[in-house]
Order: C-alpha cells, then structure tokens, then sequence
C-alpha cells in the first residue's frame, strides 16, 4: 500500500494539511509525488525542504525540469519555456538560499523519470499512445523496454514529462499528474488514475491510496490561499 500525492507547486501548507490528514489515517505507509513540486505557489524552496524532511519519494516534473535546464543550460528549449512557467515564483523562493538550490536541483536530477512498483506505475504524464508502434507485442510482460524511448524524448511534447495525449495501457495502473482536472479522474479505458487538481490554481491537492493496481480511497484539502504567490 501506497500514497501518491499530485501536483504540489510550491504549496507547502496545503502539503503540509494533506500529509497530515494521510498519516492520520495511514501513519506507515510509503509516500510518493508525481511532481511539478516547484513553480506557481509561493514555497518552491520550502516544499523541497519538506520533501526531504518527510521522505517522500517524486518523480520529476516537467516544471522540476524547467528550473534545473535553466539552471544548467539557458538556451534550451526546456530552460526557455520556464519564463513563462512559473519563474518568477520559484526564483523568489530560493532568492539569497543558493546552497539549498544547489541541494535541491541535485536532488532533481538524480530522481527515477517513473517508479514501477509492485502497486501501480508513477510518473508524472504518463506512457503515451504514441509510443505503442514502438514496442514489442510483450512490452507488458517487462516495462524497462520503455526506457530508452523515455529518455530519447526527454523534451519531446509527447515524452514522459509533457504528453496531454492519450495514455497507452501498460498492463498495469498508471497514476500521473500534469493534467489538470477539478477531481481525481480514473478512465477505465486505459487504465490511468489522474492526480493533479489544480492545487496552485485555488482548487485543491488530492492524494491518492493504492494497493495491488486497485484505488482504496482519494484524500483532499483545500488549496490553502496562503500558497497561492498572485
């Protein structure tokens, strides 16, 4: 058994509700982000911070990956979008903590594009349709042949941190943020349970609890306007 939390960005108090009210009810079990930690909200640095402090395990996002392209490599085109993609925010969090952005872009860097677990499959926009042309018959049978493709498409819009396309069946649930819905929305067709809920956006952060491939309960709290950075 797991929890997945969607889509922080920045808002660390309505994290902070939402752990929470999870370890209330589940105290032990594994945490786990599909990312876009940082950016829109007000606490980029600070939900690193908390992240770390609560060992909670994330893949990263298209949002992470903005902030550490720019980080390395302005000229881009993943460092170039971050202008217009939260910026400001994030740049405003961690202004006069150049330590703990080092710390934290590190950290970025070296976290799984996915995790294949033995309960569902988590990344943060999910295995495209698109990609099925390129697999075996069996890719079911042992998904580290995506990896390849996965990493190729790093910056591609139908990669593995940008696709809003439909979503492969990969024999298995697939729980992704990215795309943005007023609730936790699960298509049957496929088999893929979306998380994030617009949290920066003044609707709400959910989680959701998974064992065996199978949705015990979704958990949410209010976005918290404390977080919102407009």
């Amino acid at each position: 058994m797991i929890g997945i939390i969607g889509d922080i960005h920045g808002c660390l108090y309505t994290l902070k509700a939402l752990i929470e009210k999870i370890r209330n009810k589940y105290p032990d079990i594994p945490l786990y982000s599909v990312g876009d930690l940082v950016d829109r909200g007000k606490f980029s640095c600070e939900t690193m911070d908390f992240i770390i402090s609560e060992k909670i395990w994330f893949t990263p996002g298209n949002h992470d990956y903005m902030f550490l392209f720019y980080m390395e490599n302005r000229t881009s085109s993943i460092s170039k979008a971050w202008i217009y993609n939260g910026y400001e925010s994030t740049m405003a969090s961690y202004n006069g903590r150049d330590d703990k952005m080092r710390e934290h872009l590190a950290l970025i860097a070296k976290a799984p594009l996915y995790y294949n677990l033995a309960d569902c499959f988590v990344s943060h926009a999910g295995i495209s349709y698109y990609y099925k042309s390129y697999l075996p018959e069996d890719y079911k049978k042992d998904l580290s042949v995506l990896d390849e493709l996965i990493e190729k498409d790093i910056e591609n819009e139908l990669g593995i941190l940008w696709t809003r396309d439909e979503l492969l069946d990969i024999g298995k649930l697939q729980v992704v943020g990215h795309t943005r819905r007023e609730e936790v929305f699960y298509s049957r067709y496929n088999n893929v349970l979306y998380i994030d809920t617009s949290v920066y956006a003044g609707n709400k952060l959910s989680a959701a609890i998974i064992e065996n491939n199978e949705v015990l309960e979704i958990i949410s709290v209010p976005t918290n306007p404390g977080d919102l950075y407009w």
